[in-house]
């Protein structure tokens, strides 16, 4: 069973945590937990949150797990044709075709968020594996989706055209629309609870999520994701090591991942974030997500 961390202060940090949030104009919730000890702490870490590319990680797991059995090849070539690609990062907003590897597609995924790439490499490992993963570890309430899938419910909720960037076609729509769009809703769209996220990744960490060999490949991969402005804000320090996996989408800011220390310790923390603006740029809210995870990883470390 996981200890709770109970000192004295645990009254201070929720008062810290609330501020932080206050702060930076957003509802937050958190989860950590100490990979070694057991000890862990929450804020609202039993509610559901919207993963957004959150629930990109399971995807990777799965990869890894077809690529250590065998029932996967690793270097073979696959094409993100126009069928895949929506406008953004990556693969996603190519121009033509681009061939890569499926273990490149998973790297994209994890590392830039590609969403093309994340589509095309779902249907490589398939939807039902992912599913059965998930639900064979335990994480029964851990939603996973399509990419493609989402970008049709938005184009539906606002009455957009079929196939052409959903971007390009927001000009004008009302910022209270926005936030009231399924994908912002975590009973309509793919979910999780703060606690259930930190649960898998120390799975992962653990090699308790399926053969060493793919847990360490994704704890490669999600070792190099570019974004700083997150999680990795928080903790400075030369040393520290972060991978994580961000998710955003609209009024949604996340980041989970494991904080590894000099020392040994090391920390899985998810914090998630409902904004009440959907501008694509704020700053306030990513740096809220880095204080967030120092305040508690700080607290269990006393």
């Amino acid at each position: 069973m996981p200890i709770a961390a109970t000192p004295a202060g645990t009254d201070r940090v929720r008062t810290e945590l609330d501020g932080v949030f206050a702060r930076a104009g957003v509802e937050g919730f958190v989860h950590a937990r100490d990979l070694d000890t057991g000890a862990e702490f929450g804020h609202r870490a039993d509610d559901r949150v919207v993963l957004a590319s959150v629930f990109k990680i399971p995807i990777v797991l799965e990869y890894a797990r077809q690529s250590a059995a065998g029932q996967l090849d690793p270097a073979a070539r696959h094409t993100v044709t126009s069928a895949y690609r929506a406008g953004g990062s990556g693969t996603d907003g190519c121009l033509y075709d681009v061939e890569m590897s499926a273990r490149d597609l998973a790297f994209m995924m994890m590392t830039i968020s590609d969403n093309a790439a994340t589509d095309l490499l779902l249907d490589i490992v398939g939807p039902d594996r992912v599913r059965t993963l998930l639900d064979g570890l335990g994480f029964t309430g851990f939603g996973v989706s399509s990419c493609h899938t989402l970008d049709d419910d938005i184009r539906r909720e606002l009455g957009l055209a079929p196939g052409s960037s959903i971007d390009d076609q927001l000009a004008g729509i009302p910022e209270e629309r926005l936030l009231a769009l399924g994908v912002n809703d975590p009973h309509r769209s793919p979910s999780s609870t703060p606690r259930e996220v930190t649960a898998l990744l120390a799975a992962i960490w653990r090699d308790e999520a399926g053969p060493a060999q793919a847990c360490a490949e994704v704890r490669s991969i999600m070792s190099a994701q570019v974004w700083q402005h997150r999680l990795a804000c928080g903790f400075p320090e030369t040393g520290v090591r972060i991978a994580g996996k961000t998710g955003t989408d609209f009024a949604i800011r996340n980041e989970a991942g494991v904080v590894e220390y000099p020392d040994g310790r090391r920390y899985a923390v998810g914090v998630f974030l409902r904004s009440a603006r959907v501008a694509g740029r704020q700053p306030h809210a990513d740096r809220a997500i880095g204080r967030a995870a120092r305040t508690v990883i700080d607290h269990l470390r006393t």
